[in-house]
């Protein structure tokens, strides 16, 4: 199975910002839940425990990363059912990511950004975020998951060359 790549990546004064869309026949309150309540969140990404709160910290278990160890996580913002920015440090470095949900009538727009100081990485990190984004659509729709082999390192090449000098 072949997966296109949909994101963009943006120069900015510290580095760029990877973007990727994503559209729900849903609800924004039903697709908020899945990208915050910490059952619906492992569906597809992994859970997370603590007292969450904008300046708090949570821990978060990936799960579908192996042996990735639990990794603490900053809320930096988190305005119900609209934006969640987050700060996370894991062995692989630090992530500055934020997600904005927008209703347009019966459909949600899902906005995702990573905030990279190394513009460099994009090749390998955005193959991952296809992925488990594409992986929310599954877990949110009740369809099989996608397998990790049809992202990375298919889609590197396009994002690598999304990097501009």
């Amino acid at each position: 199975m072949s997966v296109r790549p949909t994101g963009r990546v943006f120069p900015t004064a510290a580095g760029a910002d990877l973007v990727i869309e994503r559209s729900f026949h849903a609800p924004i309150e039903d697709v908020w839940a899945s990208v915050s309540e910490p059952d619906r969140l492992a569906r597809w990404f992994g859970r997370w425990s603590g007292e969450a709160g904008p300046g708090k910290y949570v821990m978060l278990q990936l799960g579908f990363e192996k042996d990735a160890s639990p990794c603490r996580v900053l809320i930096e913002s988190c305005r119900p059912p609209a934006h969640l920015a987050v700060c996370m440090k894991d062995d692989h470095g630090d992530w500055r990511l934020e997600l904005t949900l927008e209703q347009r009538g019966d459909t949600t727009q899902l906005r995702f950004v990573q905030h990279l100081t190394d513009p460099g990485l994009v090749g390998d990190t955005g193959p991952g975020w296809e992925y488990y984004l594409d992986m929310l659509i599954a877990a949110h729709g009740g369809q099989p998951l996608p397998d990790f082999a049809n992202y990375y390192p298919a889609q590197r090449e396009y994002f690598a060359s999304q990097i501009v000098a």
